[in-house]
């Protein structure tokens, strides 16, 4: 009973921190909206269904984790975010060494990030 009621309220902030990672570009939202299906899946039938049928789920994980389908809106807000975290390390750190690995880790969220949603044409 103390197991269930900790997932539930573990699963709650979870959900809380996952949704404002969706307005705050440094904290993330997929693991935690994972973690709280996670937690509720184990915890909470009623729950877990309605966070599965919820906006925010079918958003940022039924599109797209499962069916990997992403807007070209929703792809550039991604990799604008991306863009602004990598950003700040690159201004304050004055080594070209760490630069040049931010550069190539920001081209691979490219180039990843298209392959990965790109549409399969049948």
């Amino acid at each position: 009973m103390l197991k269930k009621w900790l997932f539930i309220i573990i699963g709650g902030v979870s959900f809380l921190l996952g949704t404002v990672g969706i307005f705050v570009p440094l904290l993330p939202t997929v693991p935690f909206y994972l973690l709280t299906a996670y937690l509720w899946l184990n915890s909470s039938d009623r729950l877990y269904r309605y966070f599965t049928q919820s906006h925010y789920y079918q958003t940022y994980i039924q599109k797209m984790l499962i069916e990997k389908k992403a807007s070209k809106k929703s792809l550039f807000k991604m990799l604008a975010m991306v863009f602004i975290v990598l950003l700040i390390p690159f201004i304050l750190i004055h080594s070209l060494h760490v630069r040049i690995i931010l550069v190539i880790v920001f081209l691979a969220h490219i180039v990843v990030g298209f392959y990965y949603f790109r549409k399969k044409k049948i």
